[in-house]
């Protein structure tokens, strides 16, 4: 049996056993803001953003069965109040209710992703508890089941037995834009109305039951649903979903109410989100915890730009501790397991060893990963 020796403390551990570890403490983030004021929270979105880019499906739910796996090995190293990066929807709250860092800034090449993101961050602020928040993500009222003490899998199962309503969804569209418009001040043009709006009706059309679309071809079965992912856990018996509790529910809402999960609009081989991102940080002298990928690395090796990504990435501050979470679709599952992976990586070592040219295919990169 192989064993790992700590030599110091005279300690063995068994193959399979997980060691204690300590948080590596991130670091002084003092300078981080508590809260970023509307004018401030909406001028950094606009300096920092890139052009609308293109991608090929709206992605409005996440297609990835197993993201909570690497929960649990993320709460052992990441330790709270640093700072997380991310791209897509809403998987993005479970990882950030769970780790709790002290700012967020989520980078999607469409803007699409920005107005679902300002969508949610509405809903969050006009509700006061998890069941508020599902009866206006999907327009229906709040069942008389459905508490603050409610387990996640009874909230859904109320509402599943709750039907839309389009006098609901018609006031919830009106009460978000008044959010967003009026009372924080952000401008929205028509467009921007448009596709926040697109976006809300398809919450309205779905309900719980709302899948990825994939290609433009339509809603497929075997992704999961947004029931699905909320009710689902990291294998180990541990449920981490951001409306899994009301505890992640409001460490959540808190960090929406200060406006501190940033959306923003780029390309991660783009010439400004990410430095633009990468200079916030440095002049407070903050460091990157957590940077979620999903695939997009494998549309950058496609593209031909994952190098122009890792000199973004080298321009971000890191520390020995700076994690990368990616997915892996259908070529890292073995037989019987679910079609995406979650894996975790070290920023800084996958920086080093791309300088120096033992990283050079999206194979390599799937390789320099663990689970």
């Amino acid at each position: 049996m192989r064993r790992r020796v700590w030599i110091a403390g005279c300690l063995v551990f068994a193959l399979g056993a997980t060691p204690p570890r300590t948080p590596t403490p991130a670091p002084n983030q003092a300078a981080l803001p508590d809260r970023l004021s509307d004018r401030d929270f909406w001028q950094l979105i606009t300096t920092a953003s890139e052009p609308d880019g293109y991608f090929n499906s709206d992605n409005l739910v996440s297609n990835e069965d197993t993201f909570q796996t690497v929960i649990p090995e993320l709460t052992r190293t990441i330790a709270p109040g640093g700072v997380y990066l991310g791209v897509g929807p809403d998987q993005n709250f479970t990882y950030i209710s769970a780790i709790n860092p002290r700012i967020a800034f989520i980078t999607d090449i469409r803007r699409g992703n920005l107005l679902v993101q300002l969508m949610y961050k509405a809903i969050f602020e006009l509700s006061a508890d998890r069941a508020d928040f599902l009866s206006r993500l999907f327009s229906r009222k709040r069942p008389v089941s459905a508490t603050a003490a409610s387990s996640v899998a009874d909230l859904f199962a109320a509402f599943d037995q709750s039907s839309s309503d389009k006098a609901l969804f018609s006031d919830n569209v009106r009460a978000i834009v008044t959010q967003l418009k009026t009372t924080q001040g952000f401008a929205l043009g028509d467009d921007d109305i448009a596709g926040l709006t697109f976006a809300f009706t398809s919450f309205f059309d779905g309900g719980p039951s709302l899948r990825f679309v994939s290609n433009g071809a339509g809603r497929f079965q075997s992704y999961p649903s947004f029931e699905d992912l909320q009710t689902a856990g990291d294998g180990r018996g541990g449920q981490w979903g951001y409306l899994s509790s009301e505890t992640r529910f409001r460490t959540m809402k808190q960090l929406e109410d200060r406006n501190l999960i940033v959306p923003l609009v780029g390309n991660f081989a783009g010439p400004r989100a990410l430095k633009a991102v990468g200079g916030y940080l440095k002049e407070r002298g903050a460091a990157v915890s957590v940077f979620y990928l999903s695939n997009v690395e494998r549309y950058l090796f496609q593209d031909g730009v994952w190098r122009t990504f890792m000199q973004n990435v080298g321009a971000l501050p890191l520390t020995d501790a700076s994690t990368f979470i990616r997915s892996c679709f259908d070529t890292c599952s073995q037989y019987g397991e679910p079609r995406s992976i979650s894996m975790l990586d070290s920023m800084s070592r996958l920086l080093r060893d791309t300088n120096a040219g033992r990283v050079s295919s999206y194979g390599d990169v799937l390789a320099h990963s663990h689970r």
